[in-house]
């Protein structure tokens, strides 16, 4: 499995047999200044109906999107949509959010979208085990870093990717990954927007993979 890092919350994965997926694709503009999204895809999954997330026409090719909760299949993957919130307020600041969980290439990923709050057992427990975990880590619009850290010791993925968070090309009032990555160990930064995971290769002890945005 291929994992490329497009910017903000967008992700293209792509599988052994070439299936693609594009996560949560983003508008460019107001307050977004990454490369715009030039990629061809079979599935893309939408969070939530903000514009730095719904960019679905981006996406080339005629690919299922998936904005709703629920289970479906789709080219024989199985994406779970966990109802989650936008804030802390039951959304009643920003709005819904949802947590994809899917499986490629026997690899569990799961994607938290804007969450804006703690996990609940409920939600932990729908999500089970995670191999590979995208996770907001900015703030102010989303969990911020200390939250984010408690997020990822609830779920303990196998690799942890952040997200989200103020870059060069993020105008956003949020923080940037080096509040999130204080203090802890294992982490990798990458010169690179991309990285190939494999099942028997995932690293015996859990790490951090900061990629660098494909600008």
């Amino acid at each position: 499995m291929r994992i490329k890092w497009l910017g903000h919350a967008s992700f293209l994965i792509t599988s052994q047999d070439n299936k693609k997926i594009i996560t949560d694709p983003y508008n460019v503009g107001s307050g977004i200044n990454y490369k715009p999204i030039d990629e061809t895809a079979d599935i893309v999954t939408v969070s939530h109906e903000h514009g730095d997330h719904n960019n679905v026409k981006a996406v080339k090719g005629n690919p299922a999107i998936l904005r709703e909760g629920g289970v479906r299949t789709i080219q024989n993957i199985e994406f779970k949509a966990i109802p989650a919130f936008h804030d802390e307020a039951r959304g009643s600041k920003r709005g819904n959010d949802l947590i994809f969980c899917f499986k490629v290439d026997e690899i569990n990923i799961c994607h938290l979208g804007d969450l804006g709050h703690p996990l609940s057992r409920e939600q932990l427990s729908q999500i089970g085990p995670v191999d590979v975990l995208f996770i907001p880590v900015g703030g102010f619009f989303t969990i911020d870093a200390g939250t984010a850290g408690n997020t990822v010791r609830a779920i303990n993925p196998v690799i942890t990717i952040p997200m989200h968070y103020k870059t060069p090309q993020c105008d956003y009032p949020i923080s940037t990954v080096d509040e999130f990555l204080k203090g802890k160990g294992n982490v990798r930064r990458l010169d690179s927007s991309e990285i190939v995971i494999n099942k028997d290769t995932l690293p015996a002890e859990p790490e951090i993979l900061v990629l660098q945005p494909a600008i």
